[in-house]
């Protein structure tokens, strides 16, 4: 290369970087990288979506510039003068030139495909992107792996003896289909559950095992559970290709098989995505490696990002192989390691950082910020489920009245299970607070009914969904007559609406013929307008016609109210759909959205607690996190506890729920849990034993060699000195102490031992006072019922309603008027 090319190069990488300038350095490195492979290992917190985003602005601006040694012809002595002028006096009036010399070949926006896991994360790309002021931006493809693929089967999935017009089945409609089948063989639930079964067949999809292979493989092996999945598998394979419908396994699996057997649209997709970029990698199945390798071959350009410490999803059929081969899988593999964190504290960094290292199967990197210390990690032992849950409670309630939102604190925990005396304390404090992963808004009867007539109306061969609303709301079709009709369709290997058609010249059908053929009429009048309606317009028409929202109304009773709102709610999801401007604004477009909806997508920012798995967490952050159950046998959990690999999964899994904190950090263990209906002894988790001293405060620790229920020997350090420490309402003041008495100055000094925390006085009320609380404002106490040492008290407040309330927590928010 001459002096002048090199030179050249060096400037226009400078001019470029300079648009990067508040990036940090290796962020900027992440974005200027652009041709061959690129591995972005991204530590929680450190902005990878930032950088991801500012990448892809780079190649839609400037191409391969920033990452090339070519130089145009037509550059001369002028121009590298000006490029190397530029950073140090850049002007808005000299920016064109600018970019005019600096750009290589920039990438179309649709030659971009950037995968996120979630819907939410792939609307910020776009969103962001567009914030750019970058022309045609919103045709990047930035969606899930699941979206991508229902776009390429879309086009040419007819090649595989598939409709275009397929439907996604939901988890919901896969287990409908195998309850069909296991009462078909007369196979007992009990014996074989649904959910066994769906899961050996996502196994088995995932590793590329057809219905034919499975069956060889386990054909009279003497497992009759495995001989009798494979039947089931068999004729699920035929149920669903007969609906003209694919799960969600299947979306993936059909890309892959027709990428492989295709040459000529896998020649297509290889040209046309010049730019591949895959978030969350860690978090890829096989599936989805087998799928990137189709579309970016040997020597494309891709670029995956990923944090090997935070793959959790194993049992969803994740393989941290994928990120951890990936060097050797791309020769010539460049690595570039985001470590600087924008969340968290350096102590619950270091802690976290510390109980991370304990790994064998990772990469390593360290996490470190600019933030400063912040508060030591709390860990915190308590007497039961209940004192934990008390303890929690009052300590958010605390912060509250100091000025915090409620919706800055989360609670996490390793199974839904440990949510119930939480959910309790709560409840009983007028505390707000929402579960992330109860009963979702699309998993509700009455919209998944809704659903079930659009996906009808969109594709008639869809049995499934046909059986769900044929008799709903009621038409004097009865299950007998439905099961004759799919007996018919069966026999002539036809959906069961080409019956319904023409039910009049079938004598099983006679009495109920003008029934069936109404119906038919009515779907078939809805498809003809489907194609002339504007979507919101259309789902009206659909709600009237269907007399769906005629039967509620009729109804009038509670349930049918609010099961009518949900109905109408469902309206609202169609009308952000067309806002959004969608590529495909039809009703295949919209079910196909909804069809790949995802838990995380639909997190509210309503100002409560938030309490959630840690599986759930991920990619979250809060203020304040409290870790809850950190308990042998619960995390990590007892059948896992002696596996290692199982155990280092677990402790990813603690990295993740650590990182979530911002602020302040607090884990909880109990010495006795009741969990399951059971009572056992608890002993804190390993993961709590491997935070550094210098970290971590740890309150109420049990002293070394002490043991059982009876102790009251703790360490130094504790804020307890007898068995009673769990009573409610004293957790506060107790933490409160602590916080107080946090050495300042060396973060290796220890606290030292204190006396418990004196509780205060209960607040005098009786029947008939008139009180002021803090949240509810203005009230009349009803009664006041003691409780050992406490006391219940149920007031009605003016604004609120009636509530009960427990005076020692309650009593820091009441003024006696």
């Amino acid at each position: 290369m001459s002096d002048f090319n090199a030179r050249y190069a060096a400037a226009r990488k400078a001019a470029i970087a300079r648009d990067f300038a508040k990036l940090n350095p290796e962020q900027r490195r992440g974005v200027l990288t652009t041709e061959g492979a690129l591995l972005l290992l991204a530590g929680a917190g450190s902005g990878k979506t930032t950088v991801l985003i500012n990448r892809v602005a780079n190649l839609l601006t400037y191409g391969r510039g920033s990452d090339s040694a070519d130089v145009p012809a037509w550059a001369t002595e002028d121009d590298l003068a000006f490029l190397e002028s530029y950073p140090e006096h850049p002007t808005s009036d000299e920016r064109s030139r600018m970019v005019h010399l600096c750009t290589l070949e920039p990438a179309a926006p649709w030659s971009v495909l950037a995968v996120t896991f979630t819907n939410k994360a792939a609307n910020e790309l776009r969103e962001r992107l567009s914030a750019f002021g970058i022309q045609g931006a919103e045709s990047v493809w930035a969606m899930t792996f699941h979206s991508a693929c229902v776009r390429i089967l879309r086009r040419d999935i007819d090649r595989l003896g598939f409709s275009r017009d397929f439907t996604i089945y939901d988890t919901d409609d896969s287990k409908r289909v195998i309850k069909d089948i296991l009462k078909e063989l007369n196979i007992d639930e009990k014996k074989l559950t649904p959910r066994e079964v769906l899961s050996a067949i996502s196994n088995a999809k995932d590793a590329m095992e057809s219905h034919q292979d499975y069956s060889r493989r386990w054909k009279d092996s003497g497992d009759w559970r495995k001989e009798a999945i494979a039947k089931i598998y068999t004729r699920y394979v035929h149920r669903l290709a007969e609906a003209n419908a694919l799960d969600f396994d299947d979306i993936i699996l059909h890309a892959v098989t027709l990428l492989q057997q295709e040459g000529e649209v896998r020649d297509y997709y290889r040209r046309k995505f010049r730019y591949v970029l895959i978030d969350e990698y860690q978090d890829t199945n096989r599936l989805q490696y087998l799928l990137m390798k189709q579309l970016v071959g040997e020597k494309g350009n891709i670029c995956v990002v990923g944090d090997d410490d935070q793959s959790i999803y194993k049992f969803r059929g994740a393989d941290i192989t994928n990120i951890l081969n990936f060097e050797k899988e791309y020769k010539g593999c460049r690595t570039i390691r985001l470590e600087q964190n924008y969340r968290s504290t350096q102590n619950i960094l270091d802690a976290a950082n510390a109980v991370i290292k304990n790994n064998t199967g990772r990469k390593g990197k360290t996490l470190w910020t600019d933030a400063g210390a912040g508060d030591r990690v709390l860990i915190k032992t308590v007497f039961n489920e209940q004192d934990e849950a008390n303890f929690v409670v009052s300590s958010i309630m605390m912060d509250y009245n100091r000025g915090r939102n409620w919706k800055e604190n989360a609670i996490l925990y390793r199974m839904n299970a440990q949510s119930n005396a939480l959910e309790y304390a709560f409840k009983r404090n007028g505390v707000p607070y929402q579960v992330v992963g109860g009963t979702k808004f699309f998993e509700r009867a009455e919209v998944k009914d809704m659903l079930a007539y659009l996906a009808v109306i969109n594709n008639p061969s869809d049995d499934l969904r046909l059986r769900r609303i044929i008799n709903n709301p009621p038409r004097g079709i009865g299950n007998t007559t439905i099961e004759r009709v799919q007996d018919l369709a069966s026999e002539q290997g036809v959906p069961m609406m080409a019956v319904l058609q023409h039910a009049g010249e079938y004598a099983v059908l006679k009495s109920a013929a003008g029934k069936l053929e109404r119906f038919a009429q009515l779907i078939a009048a809805l498809r003809e307008m489907a194609g002339t309606m504007e979507l919101a317009e259309f789902y009206d028409a659909v709600c009237e016609q269907t007399s769906y929202v005629r039967t509620l109304q009729e109804k009038g009773d509670v349930e049918s109210r609010g099961r009518l709102e949900n109905v109408q709610e469902l309206k609202s999801n169609i009308v952000s759909f067309l806002e959004n401007d969608p590529e495909d604004a039809t009703l295949s477009g919209f079910l196909n959205e909804i069809a790949l909806y995802t838990d995380l997508d639909s997190a509210t920012s309503d100002n409560c607690v938030t309490m959630m798995t840690m599986h759930s967490a991920k990619g979250l952050e809060f203020p304040c996190v409290y870790v809850v159950g950190v308990e042998e046998g619960i995390f990590p959990g007892e059948r896992v506890r002696y596996n290692d690999e199982e155990v280092e999964e677990e402790r990813r899994l603690c990295y993740v729920a650590m990182t979530r904190a911002k602020e302040r950090l607090t884990m909880t263990c109990t010495r006795q849990r009741m969990l399951f209906g059971r009572t056992s002894v608890s002993e804190p988790s390993r993961f709590l034993e491997e935070v550094p001293s210098e970290n971590a405060d740890w309150v109420g620790r049990q002293a070394q060699g002490a043991s059982g229920f009876g102790d009251t020997s703790f360490d130094e350090g504790s804020s307890y000195s007898t068995r009673g420490y769990g009573s409610y309402g004293q957790g506060a003041a107790r933490y409160d102490s602590v916080m107080q008495r946090r050495p300042k100055s060396q973060a290796s000094q220890k606290l030292a031992a204190q006396k418990p925390a004196a509780s205060a006085p209960l607040l005098q009320l009786s029947s008939g006072d008139q009180i002021h609380h803090k949240t509810f404002g203005d009230g009349l106490v009803i009664s006041v019922t003691p409780m050992g040492g406490d006391a219940l008290l149920e007031v009605a407040f003016d604004t609120v309603g009636t509530k009960k309330l427990m005076l020692k927590t309650a009593g820091v928010h009441i003024t006696k008027l």
